[in-house]
């Protein structure tokens, strides 16, 4: 059985602890008797018979009948999957997606269904680069569906190809991909990489448009969310599921399908990475040394190019299909019984290191707002019950918070940090004076229609993303960021973690309880 996730107790024998830094890593010694380590659950085991697993799922669905039975011929097919910005890091191939939707096709194919197309679900994410979309689906199906004009990527800004369902009983706006609406069936194939992934914030969040997304994506519901990770405590997820209640009674009909994958995230030469330090063996030292002295000498775009070049072997551990709102119970349960790990008490400093990814840099480059996202956004929210920092607590991130943007996925983002973050950091005085020029910019929707660009209005959403984060907190300290580029954030630099443990003194007193929690692999602390 593999081991559950663990809480170290660090004392004067405890070896340096291993924090993210960006595209490098920090060993830092972190004070005895006052704290912890929080390690991840190891993985649990993969489903040897993929797919078989994938056939016997599509036979034997959650309150649905089986798939062939819901195929037809002459009937309208469309297939909705989840973007570049799942899973992380990417997974080798071949994808979970592709499998899926190789058999998908394969039943359609049997069943006489020759109205079959494929759909990216953007939302307001940036297009796929055709080798994004390969590695996804394969080349079978790429070559297949491509250029004959049946596999697309969402535009959520083609008003000819929006279909409007209807309003909440709280008056929120469905609009979704207009083929998707009309469709006779719709098919999510989704990877559910944490619990907040899934049920229907695949479709009514993934095929919607601004029009929907401003509802649940703003400040007020934001910070209303208290942990993304809880369902039954998230105001985002409330306002996705009476979304949902709108699409189940006035839009198509949809067939859910969930994975739920294991945390081995790294491949050899790093598997150290997800390793307790106490138990790294002289193998593991050496790989340390050799990548951390490697990874500091060399450039950043070839740091960046090696990380982002690692494909990670973690395995399905379940899949489910049918009714949404059944198949998302057992997915979310499925995820909770891997990456859950019991806590004691909240503390009054979490330290996070801030790796190479998230789900918006993919194969790009974490700008300081994705570094703020990640950490207080993502990060902080990995928890159920209460967040792992007390409130009015400090928060230290580790990542080198360079002000650098990749200038084709990231465009507005480069305004954003130079002209709002110059105005105000406050998510709600933006959300009012500037996030409608941004998201109604043309040359913003000009560039995310046409090319590799996020939507105008996405930084912030980012910034959105951590308005909980910011609100509970009295204190952001960076580790290791450029010092400018840091209090542009609103958040102070610090060169050292000594510096930031002094730093927080005026916060939190001269002996505060600390608490790292390191991930990843992914986990979510159940603090009781």
């Amino acid at each position: 059985m593999p081991r559950p996730g663990f809480v170290l107790d660090v004392d004067r024998s405890t070896p340096p602890t291993l924090f993210w830094h960006g595209e490098g890593f920090r060993l830092e010694k972190l004070p005895a008797d006052r704290s912890r380590v929080i390690y991840a659950p190891e993985p649990h085991d993969a489903i040897d018979d993929v797919d078989g697993a994938i056939r016997t799922a599509l036979l034997h669905p959650i309150d649905m009948d089986p798939l062939p039975s819901l195929l037809f011929p002459g009937m309208k097919l469309t297939i909705a999957f989840d973007d570049v910005s799942l899973p992380l890091p990417k997974m080798r191939r071949p994808d979970l997606r592709q499998r899926i939707i190789e058999q998908v096709l394969t039943m359609a194919a049997d069943a006489g269904v020759d109205d079959v197309h494929l759909i990216a679900a953007l939302a307001l994410h940036r297009r796929m680069h055709e080798f994004e979309l390969r590695h996804a689906l394969g080349d079978r199906v790429y070559d297949a569906f491509e250029p004959r004009g049946l596999l697309f990527q969402h535009d959520a800004e083609d008003p000819d190809n929006l279909a409007f369902l209807g309003t909440t009983d709280q008056g929120e706006e469905i609009e979704i991909n207009k083929r998707a609406a009309e469709s006779d069936l719709l098919i999510y194939v989704n990877i559910n990489l944490v619990a907040m992934d899934g049920g229907w914030k695949s479709t009514a969040v993934g095929l919607a448009s601004y029009r929907s997304l401003r509802h649940h994506h703003n400040p007020t519901t934001m910070e209303a969310s208290h942990s993304f990770m809880d369902q039954h405590a998230s105001e985002l997820h409330k306002s996705t599921w009476r979304m949902g209640k709108v699409m189940r009674d006035h839009g198509p009909k949809v067939f859910q399908i969930e994975t739920t994958l294991n945390t081995d995230t790294f491949p050899q030469p790093f598997e150290f990475l997800a390793k307790r330090e106490w138990e790294w063996n002289a193998k593991d030292r050496a790989l340390y040394l050799a990548s951390a002295k490697a990874l500091a000498k060399a450039p950043p775009r070839t740091a960046r190019k090696i990380f982002h070049g690692i494909e990670a072997p973690h395995q399905m551990t379940s899949i489910q299909c049918g009714e949404v709102e059944a198949v998302h119970k057992v997915t979310t349960q499925n995820v909770y019984d891997q990456q859950l790990v019991e806590v004691e008490g909240q503390t009054d400093i979490l330290m996070l290191g801030i790796p190479y990814i998230c789900p918006y840099n993919v194969n790009s480059i974490m700008n300081p707002i994705l570094v703020m996202c990640t950490g207080l956004g993502y990060f902080f929210n990995l928890y159920r019950g209460k967040p792992l920092v007390r409130e009015g607590g400090v928060v230290i991130l580790t990542h080198p918070t360079t002000n650098e943007f990749h200038p084709v996925h990231h465009p507005s983002y480069i305004d954003f940090f130079e002209e709002v973050l110059a105005d105000t950091t406050d998510p709600h005085v933006m959300s009012q004076k500037w996030e409608q020029q941004y998201a109604e910019d043309d040359w913003y929707r000009h560039l995310y229609r046409t090319t590799n660009a996020y939507h105008g209005v996405h930084p912030f959403y980012m910034w959105y993303w951590g308005s909980h984060g910011m609100k509970h907190v009295g204190k952001v300290i960076i580790v290791g960021g450029d010092a400018a580029t840091v209090r542009k954030l609103g958040f102070t630099p610090a060169s050292t973690m000594n510096d930031a443990l002094e730093i927080a003194s005026d916060t939190v007193g001269r002996h505060p309880t600390i608490t790292h929690m390191k991930t990843p692999p992914l986990m979510i602390a159940d603090v009781k």
